[in-house]
């Protein structure tokens, strides 16, 4: 997925291996990265994969030998990048608590958008002009 983070006016998105356990978005990064000091400073953020597109609020938790949970399920699907990043000295976790997951289809050649709101748990489908 891409993550996209944005501070001081500075929009900056990058690529990530991201896992979904029990509804929040993980993915693990350098601390000193800067897309780590754009997320102190504001921890809304965006993940996009194909016609996807996920708003959150991302919080570091910790080292990933601190979060057995996220080593374990990035393995399953991952296991070179738990394997090559995970022991790190230097890496964090980040948790994207989804607010909205927005998605484009076509309904016989209509375009609509779909619309999941975490906050109300809310679905609305809606015609594009």
């Amino acid at each position: 997925m891409v993550l996209s983070t944005c501070a001081d006016n500075r929009v900056t998105s990058r690529s990530m291996t991201v896992t979904v356990i029990g509804g929040k978005f993980y993915c693990q990064t350098n601390k000193d990265y800067l897309k780590c000091r754009q997320i102190a400073k504001n921890p809304s953020v965006a993940l996009c994969f194909g016609r996807f597109t996920v708003e959150g609020v991302c919080k570091d938790i910790g080292k990933p030998c601190d979060n057995e949970f996220f080593v374990n399920e990035l393995g399953k699907h991952y296991p070179d990048a738990a394997r090559r990043w995970s022991a790190l000295p230097c890496e964090c976790v980040l948790e994207i608590t989804p607010t909205l997951i927005q998605s484009w289809i076509y309904d016989n050649d209509i375009p609509y958008i779909e619309s999941w709101d975490m906050h109300t748990k809310t679905y609305m489908k809606q015609r594009q002009l």
